[in-house]
């Protein structure tokens, strides 16, 4: 495995002492297993997964390494798949990493032998001399740990607890919940470009028919559990104990839980968007 030009971004692109700061890591910046796994808990504790710009009609939402930078780490946004592992690859990159992109089939809440298009991002990873998939962008599931690439092996998280499955060269990734393993998506190791990204990004952001044009989404790990949101649907999820949910009545107070759980900046004239997930009046 080689780093290719996917994660090639120049120096002036990558500002790692502000990325750094933004995810709260002070520790050691050598290319180790040590560092990937903290680096890979803290990045989605931080940057939360959320979809403003495509609810906003921002468009297009861009991946190049300057305006990653420049929303997530300055803007103190967050941002889908594409947005976080292409920021955290570059980061890691940077480091010294040997990184490259995947693609991956998702499963979750589908039939497991559904045919979904390859419609999100994960990363591999080499780290002392071990392959790792990383993925700081999965929503409501996102990893908090890098995962050994080793099938069949259950590998704890900060969060839940995983496995890989192999089988004819395809990887599906499991998770733990409750006392059920759930297939969380499929994937194999065919190096990805930029280009392959843009394509379903440009569909996930712009198309009429995507999800991400019609529900506000938010999720954010936190020591103790999950954030979850789905239009006005807050879920709190406790590592040991019972999910918590409530529906948000009015605009200060989804903006207030955008901000203060997901620590995400609201950009300005958001209220329209904000006002129709209220008008969605989720159930519980």
């Amino acid at each position: 495995m080689t780093t290719d030009r996917l994660f090639a971004a120049t120096d002036e692109a990558i500002e790692m002492d502000a990325y750094l700061a933004r995810i709260g890591y002070s520790g050691s910046r050598e290319a180790s297993l040590a560092v990937l796994h903290s680096l890979h808990r803290l990045h989605p504790q931080a940057i939360a997964f959320e979809n403003l710009d495509p609810r906003l009609g921002r468009l297009p939402v861009r991946l190049d390494a300057a305006s990653l930078m420049d929303k997530l780490v300055r803007g103190r946004r967050g941002g889908y798949c594409f947005e976080q592992n292409l920021l955290f690859g570059h980061m890691l990159s940077a480091l010294g990493f040997r990184v490259s992109g995947l693609a991956a089939r998702i499963l979750w809440n589908q039939p497991e032998e559904a045919k979904t298009p390859r419609g999100h991002m994960l990363l591999r990873v080499h780290a002392d001399g071990e392959d790792c998939i990383a993925d700081v962008g999965f929503g409501a599931l996102t990893l908090t740990a890098p995962l050994r690439l080793r099938p069949d092996l259950e590998q704890e998280t900060p969060h839940e607890r995983f496995r890989l499955v192999e089988q004819d060269g395809l990887f599906r990734l499991d998770a733990r919940i409750g006392a059920d393993w759930r297939p969380v998506y499929r994937f194999d190791l065919q190096e990805q470009v930029l280009a392959d990204y843009e394509i379903t990004n440009h569909y996930l952001s712009s198309h009429p028919d995507s999800h991400f044009r019609h529900t506000l989404i938010a999720a954010r790990p936190f020591a103790e559990g999950r954030y979850a949101l789905l239009g006005n649907r807050l879920t709190v999820h406790a590592i040991d104990g019972p999910s918590e949910r409530r529906l948000l009545t009015d605009i200060t107070e989804l903006h207030d839980v955008l901000k203060n759980h997901f620590l995400i900046d609201v950009p300005a004239g958001s209220d329209p968007i904000l006002a129709a997930a209220i008008a969605e009046a989720q159930t519980v």
